[in-house]
């Protein structure tokens, strides 16, 4: 009955980056398929639960109360159902699902579930999105602060300067930054610095989930606003107080930024499917990956919520262009990974100090962390070598040294060329003035050359 499934998942899925778990339950109750996207959500791997009952594994579960025996039952799908599991292993999850009927031959075969975590005992991979029981705030590993910020850079040490500055009011930020250059950890570094700390930070991703979806996601649903919803607040409201981050803004679909601009300008919200508004205080801070004129220019960014955004602007350097701080940043992570992974690598070896000061980390920070994180998983040394890393950095370095010595041959000719062209003028002229005007040169200037290409007169 399921052999067919793995066709079904991805367009099931095609959001699972919004997601912490993705399972697929069979109409008798079996966990037939399972993903999980969070290290140590649970004491147990998707392997552990696959094949066995869902009463079995989540213990709090029954068919009365399940999300998913009433999916098998109604055929309706269930969205953003509130979850507060305890599983066989005694872990404690609270959690939104959605769950949405498989059907073969008009008839449900199964049930598809989608999770997203707030609070697990064991997770230490999240950002708390929402508590109704308690106030709400940012917990997890993923607490950053302005220390966080590692470099020696001038420019990015003036950013931390300005981070000191900006937190200290509540005006809106965009940042611009190219993936992986620590956009994220500047947002949080002004939450955490600023009189809001001890409220919610937020963050949500633009780009990881469609727009009928993020709507809902940041604005809420009423009851009965859709098949399957339920009353429940949206991010903008679990955020009243403190900060919500809204990454790659430039990647939300119009629509849904003209209902960002309303809110900022109302200073309110409605659900979808409410006829209130809510008041909302929070401050926000939204990050694009690109340029935003070009942006604007694409219809990728509205130009009014551009300009309402811009209060204050920080731009990230790429790595790239930052290349002093490869070896401060490759010693933080050596240092971070022999903490996490119980290790005593000592750093580098020449020739990898040199592959990471050629290569251009198009991936930024986020790059060279996963490159290191995954030289560790693979060394059988106490320093990092060439064998441990990505064959593709080795590629590029082989590829920068081939243009050097091209370069460099070049760089022959042109002096070979130039001794021999003032060796001749030299032979042919009745003095170092004559060679010099019919060099076209000054005769400081030939003096110049003569001594740095070893002719003597």
């Amino acid at each position: 009955m399921f052999d067919k499934f793995d066709k079904v998942i991805p367009s099931i899925f095609a959001v699972r980056n919004f997601f912490d778990e993705i399972s697929v339950v069979d109409r008798n109750g079996i966990i037939r398929y399972c993903e999980i996207f969070i290290p140590d959500m649970y004491s147990f791997t998707a392997d552990e639960i696959t094949g066995k009952h869902i009463f079995d594994v989540f213990k709090t579960s029954n068919e009365q109360s399940s999300e998913v025996y009433q999916v098998l039952r109604t055929g309706k799908p269930m969205i953003l159902f509130k979850e507060d599991l305890i599983t066989y292993k005694g872990d404690k999850v609270k959690g939104y699902s959605s769950s949405y009927p498989i059907y073969k031959d008009n008839e449900i075969v199964g049930v598809a579930v989608a999770m997203k975590v707030v609070e697990s005992d064991f997770s230490k991979e999240f950002i708390l999105l929402t508590d109704e029981d308690k106030s709400v705030r940012s917990e997890g590993r993923n607490n950053y602060t302005i220390d966080n910020l590692v470099t020696q850079d001038p420019y990015m040490l003036n950013i931390k300067k300005k981070i000191r500055k900006i937190a200290k009011t509540d005006s809106y930020v965009l940042i611009q930054g190219k993936t992986g250059t620590g956009k994220e950890i500047v947002a949080q570094s002004i939450h955490f610095a600023s009189s809001r700390s001890d409220k919610p930070f937020i963050s949500q991703n633009c780009a990881a989930i469609p727009a009928n979806l993020l709507e809902s996601t940041l604005f809420g649903t009423e009851k009965g606003s859709f098949t399957g919803a339920i009353t429940n607040k949206g991010l903008f409201e679990l955020a009243d107080g403190g900060t919500i981050f809204l990454d790659e803004i430039n990647s939300m679909d119009i629509s849904v930024q003209s209902k960002i601009l309303k809110a900022i300008e109302e200073r309110s919200i409605r659900r979808i499917g409410g006829h209130k508004n809510i008041s909302t205080d929070i401050r926000i801070i939204a990050a694009i990956n690109e340029d935003p004129f070009e942006a604007i220019r694409n219809n990728r960014m509205r130009e009014d919520l551009f300009y309402r955004l811009n209060i204050v602007s920080l731009k990230l350097n790429e790595l790239k262009d930052r290349k002093n701080d490869i070896k401060l940043l490759t010693d933080y992570y050596i240092h971070f990974y022999n903490d996490m992974m119980k290790m005593k690598i000592k750093g580098l070896d020449e020739k990898v100090e040199k592959i990471f000061l050629s290569h251009d980390w198009p991936g930024n920070v986020r790059e060279l962390r996963n490159v290191i994180e995954s030289a560790f998983n693979i060394t059988e040394t106490a320093v990092i070598t060439a064998e441990d890393i990505p064959d593709y950095l080795v590629t590029d370095l082989c590829e920068v040294n081939a243009d050097r010595e091209e370069i460099a041959g070049y760089e022959d000719m042109v002096r070979e060329f130039e001794s021999r062209l003032i060796r001749d003028a030299l032979k042919n002229s009745r003095s170092k003035a004559e060679a010099a005007r019919n060099l076209n040169l000054t005769r400081q200037t030939l003096n110049y050359k003569m001594e740095k290409l070893g002719i003597s007169e």
